[in-house]
């Protein structure tokens, strides 16, 4: 199946993730660069395509999707690849932990990255604790990945490992000030499950297209500072 889809997105953010998805499935798209430096996901024209002005977006044949998680199921979905399908006995516990990496993993990256939008004070002391949640979820996904084949979800690439090899990222890069703080020594599983999917050719392009570096999840070196 192929479809035509125009990704909003902004580099080293969450959009690489769709990005990632896309270039998996073989789809047809194209991208439209939300410039961040000028707060361009906060302007009108941007807020009328995503009203929480946050990235990525994509328009799709059925209309805007937003919201990561959101947008990687309709995709999966959508093409019949990448997540087990509705009515296959791995399909629950697929989406357990999709919704795990979304509503809590990627929550607490957004508390780390971005203290100062959840409080004026203590936002050294809400950043620590979130790095602490941060690495308690690697803990449970690096078990689940221990008990696994090859990838998350069994045999073949999912979204879901999609997903966590871009939190793997960024928890090794941002913010700058505190560079290192999270590594990937204590989650040897997740690690290799990282570079497993640095060696596939849609990483190949993704590195291409934002300029990632050779070993953009196991090893990131080149990152944009926001």
């Amino acid at each position: 199946m192929t479809s035509t889809y125009r990704l909003h997105y902004a580099p080293d953010n969450a959009s690489l993730i769709i990005r990632l998805a896309l270039l998996e499935l073989g789809a047809e798209f194209e991208c439209v660069l939300v410039d961040r430096e000028t707060s361009a996901q906060k302007s009108a024209a941007y807020l009328a395509i995503n009203p929480a002005g946050r990235i990525p977006a994509l328009e799709t044949p059925d209309g805007i999707l937003f919201e990561t998680g959101a947008i990687l199921l309709w995709l999966a979905d959508r093409h019949k690849a990448l997540f087990p399908a509705a009515d296959h006995p791995a399909r629950g516990d697929a989406l357990k932990w999709l919704f795990y990496v979304s509503n809590t993993l990627h929550a607490n990256l957004n508390l780390r990255f971005y203290p100062d939008q959840y409080t004026d004070d203590a936002q050294e002391a809400l950043r620590a604790g979130a790095v602490r949640n941060i690495q308690h979820s690697f803990t449970l996904l690096d078990s689940v990945a221990a008990d696994r084949p090859i990838w998350l979800n069994g045999e073949t690439v999912s979204i879901l490992d999609l997903y966590v090899a871009a939190t793997l990222r960024w928890s090794q890069i941002y913010p700058a000030k505190d560079y290192g703080r999270v590594t990937l020594d204590p989650y040897p599983h997740l690690k290799a499950l990282a570079q497993r999917l640095e060696g596939r050719a849609s990483v190949a392009a993704l590195i291409e297209a934002e300029g990632l570096g050779d070993t953009p999840f196991s090893n990131p070196a080149n990152f944009y500072l926001y």
